[in-house]
């Protein structure tokens, strides 16, 4: 095990004697960070993430490493706007990725009755799959509201936002929670200005004790983000994944975040004396006042069953990688990596579109991680609608997906199964080689001129 004392200057010494050792450079930039900006004691600082690395001891506190937390949050305040403004104060829990966080947070509305089987919740659409499936599960019985994304522009072409008349349906005070993936997936578009405005005239005006559970996976993607969390921190839990924009899907290393002034804790503290006592019960071997307990801290308890609280949080390795890419990026002062990025993902939508033949539109909103292809409206588009309609009646779009498949081995999925419209295709842009994605356009674009001769000859 790692001696704390003077471990800073053994580190010190360890940088002078490795000065071409990989990575050494940025390793001594990440520490000072800590020392400098943070003002951490030294040996405090640099035993946490020895110590954490060797992965020797259970995380302590549960919830999250000392130092390792506040390095995080200022990860996040730089990338998702978390500390707008300045003075609100945010705890975060380490989780094995933001699906892991979705689960926990299911799990604990449901534990403390905050929700309870059959409750109305709303789900802004298109989103990720288990989204979908999630609240249909019996441990959970929901009766879900779909708020979706069916805006298009004057060309008729979807814009993957809310209309004011969707997001209206949040007006109605039986909606307890809504969760939202934003940006969206898989259009991978972010929220508007005025959609946000609108939400917080909903809460504000209409449905203030409104729980909102945002995921923000997809966020530095986007220029100049801002999470919901930013607008909303009282009714927010904020979630977040370093998978995509790291490219550590298998590191499973996530966030929660909770404002310490929230609605789970208003709600906790009106429930009756009933549900109180229950909660009395569960809690009564982690505090001698279980009423005292923060909602954050009761979903790390409950991730272990409450009754193996002691063992709970990420593993220690975990946080400490997680702590690094965090010390990474926030040292990059240039955005360097922020900007490759950036520019890797809108080129190969660029390429992508180029294949197909259709002229692509810049979107501030668009993410440009995935992109969704609407086959109807391409027909409609590029042809009219009676060649839409002959598609329609004679095929299915996985007709189409499976003619890909044939010629150019490369699966894609439809949108249908993400809440998106039935003849739409999802595309990633951050896995395949730029070569594949001009192949995908060119392909889906030849597969699409055959359904035209057909439609011709048919006539």
């Amino acid at each position: 095990m790692p001696r704390k004392e003077g471990i800073a200057e053994r580190f010190k010494e360890f940088v002078r004697n490795n000065p071409d050792a990989p990575g050494i450079n940025l390793l001594k930039k990440m520490i000072n960070y800590g020392i400098t900006v943070k003002c951490f004691n030294a040996d405090a600082w640099i035993h946490e993430l020895v110590d954490g690395i060797i992965g020797d001891n259970y995380p302590q506190p549960d919830r999250m490493l000392r130092h390792v937390e506040l390095v995080v949050n200022d990860y996040l305040i730089q990338e998702l706007c978390y500390n707008e403004p300045l003075e609100r104060k945010f705890n975060t829990f380490a989780v094995e990725g933001a699906t892991a966080g979705m689960c926990y947070i299911f799990d604990s509305l449901i534990a403390h009755n905050i929700l309870s089987r059959g409750d109305k919740i709303a789900l802004m659409t298109p989103i990720f799959t288990p989204y979908l499936e999630v609240p249909h599960l019996p441990r959970y019985n929901f009766e879900v509201v779909n708020i979706s994304a069916d805006e298009v522009d004057e060309k008729g072409r979807h814009t993957w936002q809310y209309p004011e008349g969707e997001l209206d349906k949040l007006r109605d005070t039986s909606i307890k929670a809504l969760f939202v993936v934003n940006p969206n997936n898989p259009p991978s578009v972010a929220m508007k200005a005025e959609t946000v405005k609108q939400l917080k005239d909903i809460v504000n005006n209409s449905n203030p004790d409104l729980m909102i559970i945002s995921d923000d996976v997809y966020s530095t993607f986007v220029d100049n983000f801002v999470s919901i969390m930013a607008d909303l921190p009282y009714n927010t839990i904020g979630v977040y994944s370093y998978s995509k924009y790291f490219g550590v899907t298998g590191w499973r290393l996530g966030t929660i975040a909770l404002y310490e002034d929230n609605v789970f804790d208003k709600l906790l503290r009106e429930q009756d004396d009933d549900r109180k006592q229950r909660a009395r019960r569960r809690y009564s071997g982690l505090s001698t006042d279980p009423d005292k307990i923060p909602f954050i801290d009761r979903i790390v308890a409950d991730s272990r069953q409450v009754a193996l609280n002691h063992t709970a949080g990420l593993s220690t390795p975990q946080q400490v990688q997680m702590a690094f890419f965090s010390l990474f990026a926030i040292t990059d002062k240039e955005n360097t990596y922020k900007k490759l990025t950036k520019s890797i993902c809108r080129r190969r939508k660029k390429l992508l579109f180029d294949g197909l033949g259709l002229e692509l539109n810049t979107d501030a909103y668009d993410a440009a991680y995935y992109t969704h292809f609407d086959l109807l409206e391409w027909a409609t588009t590029n042809y009219n609608a009676e060649f839409a309609r002959y598609l329609q009646d004679n095929y299915k779009p996985v007709d189409i997906l499976i003619r890909l498949a044939e010629q150019s081995s490369i699966v894609l999925m439809n949108g249908s199964g993400f809440g998106a419209s039935e003849w739409s295709i999802r595309i990633s842009l951050a896995n395949l080689s730029d070569e594949s994605y001009s192949k995908i356009g060119e392909i889906l674009y030849d597969i699409l001129g055959k359904y035209v001769e057909e439609w011709k000859t048919s006539k």
